[in-house]
């Protein structure tokens, strides 16, 4: 709860949520961060966590688990904080999470889906051994335009 203010403050910004879907909250409050903090410590398994850098909180990280034929499949989903862009903190989370979909959560699958302007997400994936399964063409409508989306995997392969 001592992270109310700075999730909301990084949130909130138009530069975040032009990277993510409309569901996610703009402009961000900090009753939405409330909101969402007290849906993560009621979460189990714990599928959300807070990014550190230096110790104060710089994003959020999560997997989506899946059901039915798909409960072996989560999609992962982040941000980070636009003062903390290009130092890296992406692929690192990216890393720590994939590890615990795969070892806690006994996952087979990881998937993400990156908007194709959202050239630094990709590259975050990639250095993690995501792989590109396909790009869906104009699937994507956000800021009254249409984009593609890029699709990418990894598999656990133990």
């Amino acid at each position: 709860m001592s992270d109310i203010s700075q999730l909301a403050k990084l949130a909130n910004n138009k530069n975040i949520w032009d990277n993510l879907r409309d569901s996610f909250p703009y402009p961000y409050s900090e009753g939405d961060a409330e909101l969402f903090i007290n849906l993560t410590i009621k979460e189990n398994p714990k599928q959300n966590f807070a990014i550190e850098y230096a110790g104060d909180l710089c994003g959020v990280i999560g997997l989506i688990l899946q059901n039915d034929v798909y409960s072996k499949s989560a999609e992962i989903r982040y941000w980070i904080g636009e003062p903390f862009w290009g130092k890296r903190i992406a692929t690192t989370a990216i890393k720590l999470i994939t590890s615990y979909g795969f070892a806690d959560l006994k996952l087979i699958r990881i998937y993400a889906g990156v908007f194709d302007f959202n050239i630094a997400s990709m590259k975050a994936l990639e250095n993690n051994g995501y792989k590109k399964e396909g790009v869906f063409k104009n699937t994507v409508y956000k800021n009254d335009k249409i984009f593609d989306e890029h699709r990418y995997f990894k598999l656990n392969l133990c």
